[in-house]
């Protein structure tokens, strides 16, 4: 009961209650129609860009323009950081890597729990580890089917255990986490629960960070997606201060939600290294103007605590949102970026999050650098592009060895 809960609550589409208006997702190409993209190289507070020294001034500009109409603003107020380290297993995962846990306690907010992260990092490294930073849907105990591994104390999507993670769940999304493959590639793996951060539920950013930072009463009070891609760059300070984890090479990854956490990271953090988006889907990768699979009004029905309240004045009416999800891709440039779809997963439009990736050429361009490329939707199982590159795969919305193998190669690409 616990994986099959688990398995939900990645998902972007959650079954329908009794209580939701009826919706009927389009799939049908010839419905979608034409839709006029907002373009990155023209904002209306000035002149029309044409160098990466003017991309790079107007940064800000769009930055703000998804802070106050879709993630909400993340505050600016400096947090002082508290890192406790944890227990240290030198021979992980049959000795191929050391193992550690460290807590990330808020030593200006002491009621707050901690962020509890795990690291995997691989014993054969001759030097500091390039890492994936990639934050977990049920807690760190799911990612491995180490016994040792202590279970989460925080709210889970479990109802039957009352919400508490329990036993069964250990190991219940290992397959989505190639450990052993991961730290033979010479990678470090960096994971935490994002209900660390905030629980995911309407109520659950009383126990979390956004309890004690933003605020409340306004309509672009940064929401749950930017809590956790906050998190992820506390995550970050803290990678900074372990030596065996090379912090210049840290990749943001995300699936579903966290996707969309993870491009939300990257945009506002430089010093993520590149980004990887795995069926990130609507408010993530994919374009909110093509009305394919999910749409922004089923989004905010469905999550209302994800995003800023004055994202549902679009609901009804996208064309009117200053912004598309091919500008947030373009503000990762010129770092390079991964999109990822699947093939079964129309709710997340993957023709939708190709085009978005499509799109960021001009940005890309300006650096004198190819992004995409391709200008025809690619077959399955296979990946394209240059620095941003995509691909859609056969199977469901999911992280399968296939994704791996290609974020693995996009990785190797950065650090050789």
């Amino acid at each position: 009961m616990f994986r099959f809960l688990c398995l939900l609550l990645s998902l972007t589409a959650p079954l329908l209650s009794a209580a939701q208006p009826t919706f009927v997702a389009n799939y049908d190409e010839s419905k979608v129609g034409s839709y006029p993209l907002p373009d990155p190289l023209m904002p209306p507070n000035g002149a029309r860009i044409t160098s990466a020294k003017a991309w790079e001034a107007s940064r800000g500009y769009w930055l703000n323009q998804f802070a106050a109409h879709v993630y909400g603003q993340t505050p600016t107020r400096p947090v002082r950081l508290r890192f406790q380290p944890g227990e240290v297993v030198p021979s992980a995962l049959g000795g191929k890597a050391t193992r550690k846990q460290v807590a990330i306690y808020f030593a200006d907010y002491p009621a707050l729990p901690p962020i509890n992260v795990l690291i995997y990092v691989p014993n054969n490294a001759r030097k500091a580890a390039p890492a994936f930073l990639n934050l977990n849907f049920c807690g760190n105990h799911c990612i491995s089917t180490e016994a040792d591994l202590p279970l989460s104390d925080r709210w889970v999507a479990s109802t039957a255990d009352n919400h508490r993670a329990t036993e069964k769940s250990r190991g219940a999304q290992a397959r989505r986490w190639p450990l052993d493959t991961i730290v033979a590639r010479g990678y470090a793996i960096v994971t935490a629960y994002y209900g660390d951060i905030e629980p995911d539920h309407p109520a659950g950013w009383k126990t979390g960070i956004r309890s004690v930072l933003g605020d409340t009463t306004r309509t672009d009070n940064w929401g749950a997606i930017g809590a956790w891609a906050w998190g992820m760059s506390r995550i970050l300070d803290y990678l900074q201060t372990d030596p065996t984890i090379d912090a210049k090479r840290v990749i943001a990854m995300g699936h579903s939600r966290i996707g969309k956490a993870a491009l939300w990271a990257a945009a506002q953090d430089k010093r993520f290294v590149a980004a990887i988006s795995n069926e990130a889907g609507e408010g993530g990768a994919s374009l909110a103007r093509r009305t394919y699979g999910e749409t922004v009004g089923r989004l905010n029905y469905a999550f209302p605590h994800w995003f800023a309240r004055q994202y549902r004045s679009y609901n009804e009416n996208v064309p009117a949102l200053p912004v598309d999800q091919h500008i947030l891709l373009s503000l990762i440039a010129t770092r390079p970026l991964y999109v990822a779809s699947a093939e079964e997963d129309r709710w997340s439009d993957p023709r939708g999050e190709f085009l978005s990736a499509k799109a960021t050429e001009p940005v890309y361009g300006l650096y004198r650098k190819t992004g995409l490329g391709p200008a025809e939707y690619p077959a399955v199982n296979t990946s394209v592009g240059k620095n941003v590159r995509y691909h859609v795969r056969t199977g469901p919305h999911d992280v399968q060895p296939f994704d791996w193998w290609q974020y693995l190669n996009f990785a190797d690409a950065l650090v050789k």
